[in-house]
């Protein structure tokens, strides 16, 4: 395997990592359960996806490889099909999203009242 292959697959995965620290960050900052679901779903789900592309790649063509694509497969239909049935359940449980607060007299924007 060539110099640009291990480079390649490197940045790959590394960018997997930036999308996985991102989602945690979503996690930790954001105000309410469904923001942070969403956070957590999206950047975990593409994180994960490329770590294993990038695992992949390294490995090259051999069953290592075709083992991490089935992988790949699973968590991409299998992690956004388990977080929208967290969040139905929670909706239907009674778990209202988080709005912001609208702090101006008749719900006017605070940009009309100048």
């Amino acid at each position: 395997m060539s110099e640009f292959h291990h480079v390649a697959a490197i940045i790959i995965v590394a960018a997997g990592a930036f999308f996985m620290l991102i989602g945690s960050i979503g996690l930790l900052r954001l105000p309410d359960f469904y923001s942070r679901t969403h956070a957590t779903s999206k950047s975990d789900t593409l994180g994960i996806i490329l770590v294993l592309g990038g695992l992949a790649f390294y490995e090259g063509f051999n069953i290592n490889s075709a083992k991490l694509l089935i992988a790949i497969i699973f968590v991409g239909l299998a992690n956004p099909v388990g977080v929208h049935a967290l969040a139905r359940a929670a909706f239907k449980q009674g778990l209202k999203p988080w709005f912001k607060k609208d702090n101006s007299k008749n719900g006017e924007s605070n940009k009309d009242n100048k």
